[in-house]
């Protein structure tokens, strides 16, 4: 059976999660479905659509601000939801916009696939060969992944800061692949995740400086 989580809002809860299963009526939850990890949570109205904004809450370790769907558990399957990352007002000159989704959680340890917006469009190719990443929390950060093999776990994607951007990503045993808005291609391939076949939570996922927008959640359990 495939499960579905879909981000939405509603008027008397401005955050809610609706729970979708076939053969089941959908139910509404609240903004507790959303469990904070150094971070902080609102809703907004951003772009012509209704989503949760997160932003870090007071200084956050690269990696550790996220915020996690609670009773969310994944395996294999697909997660995908429209994402916008920009660098937050008062950043450092390094923010990226940092933003993705972090999956099989487990322990304080996860797998996450992000993008690095202000990267997509630079002058710089070397930047922009840059605009995705794969990491696994903590032991394969960015730089590590850089230093054991440079370029493998990160591809050029064109993007924008603060704009809406369709993310999907697809998990099978021990890989993994990034589309972009709606490519039928993956831009990003891991064919060895760092933490194996494993299982555990979902989270919407921030880097550094970053003020993150996410809606429409969708979690698919394969078959």
């Amino acid at each position: 059976m495939i499960m579905k989580k879909t981000l939405m809002m509603s008027a008397c809860n401005p955050v809610f999660w609706a729970l979708v299963a076939f053969a089941s009526p959908a139910s509404a939850q609240t903004a507790g479905q959303l469990i904070p990890h150094n971070v902080k949570l609102e809703s907004a109205d951003y772009l012509g659509k209704r989503a949760v904004k997160i932003t870090e809450d007071g200084q956050v370790a690269n990696g550790e601000a996220y915020a996690v769907v609670k009773d969310a558990v994944f395996h294999n399957g697909a997660i995908e939801v429209e994402l916008a990352g920009r660098p937050a007002s008062g950043s450092a000159a390094a923010a990226r916009g940092f933003i993705g989704i972090a999956f099989r959680l487990q322990n304080d340890h996860f797998e996450y696939i992000y993008l690095r917006p202000t990267n997509g469009r630079a002058d710089d190719q070397a930047r922009r060969n840059h605009s995705t990443q794969y990491s696994a929390y903590p032991d394969f950060s960015f730089a590590v992944a850089r230093q054991q093999a440079p370029e493998k776990y990160e591809s050029y994607v064109d993007l924008e800061p603060g704009v809406w951007t369709h993310y999907r990503i697809t998990v099978e045993g021990t890989k993994a692949r990034l589309y972009v808005h709606g490519a039928s291609q993956p831009c990003l391939i891991v064919n060895d995740l760092k933490l194996g076949d494993s299982s555990g939570g979902v989270a919407l996922w921030i880097g550094p400086g970053t003020e993150g927008y996410f809606t429409g959640l969708a979690i698919k359990a394969a078959r």
